[in-house]
């Protein structure tokens, strides 16, 4: 077993079952939703991403009133706090909306601009995937398992994923495609919860562009915690340009990175 969870790694714990008891009640009822994307494409908001949100920000402004907090929905609030919280409070509203449990609530610490604590939950299947200083686990039914990435050594044997190719752009469809192509298995639809696998063993690499700093921060810690990595297409630390490589097994990174880099931004 992973040892005993920091502070801040209890803290978020709370904070995603803060979540969890908003939006559960609204997960396949008949709840309604807003189109924000306008002739960017179809973007969904509801009621419940919002509410999620404002939950978790009132913990923390109770708890932690000196951090700082960068949301979807309700924007910045001291982001350049040394100690400053990341929220998605529903990452994958398509899915939420379909009615498909595939969506999660993603929660960051920042601290000095590196992401350290992360939790990728899921409230439906009742889990909570979480990476930090302690090492990484996974929370489910009252149970803790430690959470380790799998060995693959090449891109030949890879399980991968992608939420959507349409969310790529030419150059970078065409990279996808390519990595695609060598790969064993490719998954898709599976939002956040595609990195949350890659942390369990269970696949190993997830590709992805247009991503807001609320998509990736709380993915960094939970993948890196259990053994894998999380770079931008250019091979660095991940940025505001919003391309995300994340492995399991590092030495995928070179392999993908043939293709993404002719599209890195």
């Amino acid at each position: 077993m992973p040892p005993a969870m920091t502070e801040h790694e209890r803290f978020i714990v709370e904070l995603a079952q803060a979540a969890a008891a908003v939006t559960l009640p609204f997960f396949r009822s008949d709840i309604g939703h807003e189109d924000k994307g306008g002739a960017a494409g179809f973007d969904p908001v509801t009621e419940a991403d919002k509410q999620a949100e404002a939950a978790i920000r009132k913990l923390i402004a109770e708890r932690y009133p000196d951090h700082g907090v960068i949301g979807e929905e309700y924007g910045e609030d001291r982001p350049d706090a040394e100690f400053v919280w990341v929220l998605d409070p529903i990452d994958g509203t398509r899915a939420f909306i379909s009615g498909l449990p595939l969506w999660t609530t993603l929660i960051a610490l920042r601290v000095g601009g590196t992401p350290t604590v992360g939790a990728i939950a899921q409230p439906y299947l009742d889990e909570i995937f979480i990476g930090g200083p302690s090492g990484a686990r996974l929370l489910r039914g009252g149970a803790e398992t430690p959470l380790k990435v799998r060995a693959c050594e090449k891109l030949t044997d890879a399980v991968i994923s992608t939420t959507d190719p349409n969310i790529f752009n030419g150059a970078e469809l065409g990279a996808w495609t390519q990595v695609r192509a060598t790969a064993r298995l490719a998954r898709l639809g599976c939002d956040a919860y595609a990195y949350a696998m890659v942390a369990a063993g269970r696949m190993d690499l997830v590709a992805e562009t247009s991503l807001k700093p609320w998509d990736w921060s709380a993915l960094v810690p939970v993948i890196e915690a259990a053994g894998g990595k999380v770079v931008n297409w250019r091979g660095q630390k991940p940025d505001d340009g919003g391309q995300v490589l994340a492995v399991g097994d590092e030495r995928l990174i070179d392999q993908a990175l043939v293709t993404l880099k002719r599209a890195a931004l």
